[in-house]
């Protein structure tokens, strides 16, 4: 089985997916590590180099040849995976993946992003958690209909790492 966790950047999909790959004894993978090792660069020099359409194309490669695995695997996805392409499709189409929307509210996704804003270029040039709010809001309202097509929602707001956990597991027994 392939667990795919699917939300916007800060709402905790590696933090979880770690921990969730530890809980069932499987392998974790970030798809954006993934797709930085088999391609020898980072994404920012991907995207620099060969440009968006290059990367989105490889994306839905790379993520096509995980989702296809016979291996028990924790994935997680990139922030903006879910939205491009047909990748929902491959998700949800699967019958051997489970997809997990990781939902953070916008005031918590700002609280979390903005200590973190200059180690991710996406957020990096806004300056206060005003600017950082609107940002979120307007990058989920386009977001969240990629990422509601999840098989489950998981609302992480006011819940500890352990009690989302939890939440996860029994959705999987």
């Amino acid at each position: 089985m392939i667990i795919v966790l699917i939300g916007y950047m800060g709402s905790g999909k590696s933090t979880i997916g770690k921990e969730l790959a530890t809980i069932l004894n499987c392998r974790f993978l970030d798809l954006d590590d993934y797709i930085s090792d088999k391609e020898m660069t980072s994404i920012p020099n991907l995207f620099k180099s060969k440009g968006e359409i290059y990367f989105r194309k490889k994306e839905t490669e790379y993520l096509k040849e995980l989702i296809n695995t016979s291996e028990n695997l924790v994935l997680a996805l990139g922030g903006g995976t879910p939205c491009y392409g047909q990748n929902m499709d491959l998700i949800i189409g699967n019958t051997d993946v489970r997809s997990f929307y990781l939902k953070l509210s916008i005031p918590l996704l700002a609280k979390r992003l903005f200590k973190a804003r200059e180690k991710r270029p996406l957020i990096s040039h806004l300056n206060s958690e005003a600017e950082l709010l609107e940002f979120i809001g307007k990058h989920l309202f386009e977001r969240t209909q990629y990422y509601s097509k999840a098989q489950y929602t998981i609302n992480t707001d006011n819940k500890t790492q352990q009690e989302t956990l939890e939440e996860l597991v029994a959705h999987l027994i």
